[in-house]
C-alpha cells in the first residue's frame, strides 16, 4: 500500500456539501444565506424576484448582481425545481401535474380555474401521515414529508406553466394546502413556504387567499395560530365522535370538543373578520342525513364559519358512493335556514382524477397502510 493510500484509510474523504437550494428559503432564511457568505441583506430580496417573480433559475442571467456574486452563488447554491411527469388538461379546465421527486416518488398539484379566480391545490407530504378512509391519498400510505423547497416547486411550476398558456384567466390568485398530506404534521416547512406565497418579493398573495387545511392536530393549530396570520380550514366530515373516529382517526386523538376548542382559540389570536372554512364530504348513507345537518349546526355555533359541501368523487376501490342531488340540496337548505355560510362544491377534474380526494401521486409506502385495505373498512361495501 503506496503512503497515499495509506493516508485515505485514515483519514476518509469527507462528505461534499450540498449546495442550498435556495427555492425554499424565506426572506429571513435568504437573509441569513447572505450575510453567511459576506454579502448584504438586500440580496435577498433580489433573488426572490428573480426565482419567484421571473422564474430566473441561472444565476448567470440574474444581471443586477456582480460576476464574483454570481460565482459564488453557482459554488455554494442552486435552484432545483421538481421534475414535471405527466401534465395532465381536463374537458373543464382544470389542470393536474404529476411531479417527480429526486427520490423517485412522485406527488400531484391542480390547479382550478373559476370565474372570479384561479386556485392551486398544493401538496405537503408524499402520501398522508393519516387515515381517513374516504380518501384515494390516505389508501397511498406515507413515505415523507416534502421539504420547503418541494412545497415551493408546485407553486413556481405551476405558476410558470399558466403563463405559458397565454390564456386570460390562468392565473394563480389563491393557494390551498388541500392536495396529498396533512400539512399541520409538516408544520415549519408549511409555515415556511407559506411565508414565501404571502412575501411581496415572491407571489405576494394576501393572507386571505392562503389556507391550510388540517384533519384536526390540536396542538399544531395553536402554534398555527401563535406564529402567522392566515386562513385555516378543517376538515371535518362528521358530526359525532363516533361516526368521526371511524371517517377520520385523528380524532381518537383529538376529538370534537378539543377540536372545536381549538377552533375558537385560533380565531381568537386572528383578526375580527376572520372565519374557519369547513370542508365535509358527502358519503350517502354515511353522513347526508338531516339529522347530521342539525348536528353540525349545534357543533359550530358561536364559530364565524364557511361552510364547504362536497359531494363525494368516487375512486377505484373505495367503498363509498356519491350522495343523491336531493340529499345535497336538502342538507343545504338546513345549514342554509340556520344562518350558515354554506357552498356545494362543484366537482372539477374528475376525468382527470383531479377532485377532492382522489389525489394519490405515485409513492413508496412506508407504512404499509396500503395492505390494510384488504379488509372492507368501516363504511365501505361487502
Amino acid at each position: 500500500m503506496t503512503e497515499v493510500q495509506q493516508q485515505i484509510e485514515i483519514q476518509p474523504l469527507k462528505p461534499a456539501v450540498q449546495p442550498v437550494n435556495l427555492l425554499g428559503l424565506d426572506r429571513a432564511a435568504m437573509e441569513d444565506f447572505f450575510t453567511g457568505i459576506g454579502e448584504k441583506k438586500f440580496r435577498a430580496t433580489q433573488l426572490m424576484k428573480w426565482i419567484h417573480q421571473q422564474g430566473v433559475v441561472d444565476f448567470q442571467q440574474m444581471n443586477n448582481l456582480s460576476k464574483d456574486l454570481r460565482t459564488q452563488l453557482a459554488e455554494h447554491a442552486c435552484i432545483k425545481n421538481l421534475e414535471v411527469a405527466k401534465d395532465q388538461l381536463s374537458i373543464d379546465g382544470t389542470r393536474k401535474w404529476l411531479l417527480r421527486l429526486p427520490d423517485g416518488n412522485h406527488i400531484e398539484a391542480v390547479f382550478i380555474p373559476e370565474d372570479d379566480r384561479g386556485t392551486l391545490c398544493v401538496s405537503s407530504q408524499v402520501g398522508c401521515a393519516l387515515d381517513c378512509s374516504f380518501c384515494s391519498t390516505g389508501r397511498q400510505g406515507f413515505n415523507r414529508n416534502l421539504s420547503t423547497a418541494e412545497i415551493i416547486s408546485q407553486v413556481w411550476l405551476a405558476a410558470h406553466l399558466l403563463e405559458e398558456e397565454k390564456k386570460p384567466g390562468r392565473k394563480i390568485t389563491n393557494v390551498v394546502m388541500m392536495g396529498m398530506g396533512e400539512p399541520l404534521l409538516n408544520f415549519d416547512n408549511t409555515v415556511q413556504a407559506v411565508r414565501i406565497m404571502m412575501d411581496d418579493f415572491a407571489y405576494g398573495l394576501s393572507k386571505r387567499r392562503v389556507t391550510v387545511s388540517t384533519a384536526g392536530v390540536v396542538p399544531a393549530m395553536d402554534r398555527l395560530g401563535d406564529v402567522i396570520d392566515m386562513r385555516l380550514a378543517v376538515s371535518l366530515h362528521a358530526t359525532n365522535d363516533a361516526l368521526r373516529n371511524e371517517l377520520v382517526p385523528v380524532n381518537k386523538k383529538y376529538p370534537l370538543k378539543e377540536l372545536m376548542a381549538a377552533c375558537r382559540r385560533f380565531i381568537n389570536k386572528q383578526n375580527t373578520r376572520s372565519r374557519i372554512t369547513f370542508e365535509y364530504v358527502m358519503l350517502e348513507g354515511v353522513n347526508d342525513r338531516p339529522e347530521h345537518a342539525r348536528e353540525l349546526i349545534k357543533l359550530l355555533k358561536g364559530i364565524p364559519t364557511l361552510m364547504n359541501l362536497i359531494p363525494f368523487n368516487p375512486f377505484e376501490g373505495s367503498g363509498y358512493r356519491a350522495p343523491s342531488r336531493n340529499a345535497v340540496s336538502r342538507f343545504s337548505d338546513i345549514l342554509h335556514k340556520a344562518g350558515m355560510t354554506t357552498v356545494v362544491r362543484k366537482t372539477r377534474g374528475d376525468d382527470i382524477d383531479a377532485a377532492c380526494g382522489q389525489l394519490a401521486g405515485k409513492i413508496e409506502d412506508k407504512s404499509r397502510r396500503h395492505r390494510r385495505f384488504a379488509e372492507p373498512r368501516f363504511g365501505m361495501e361487502q
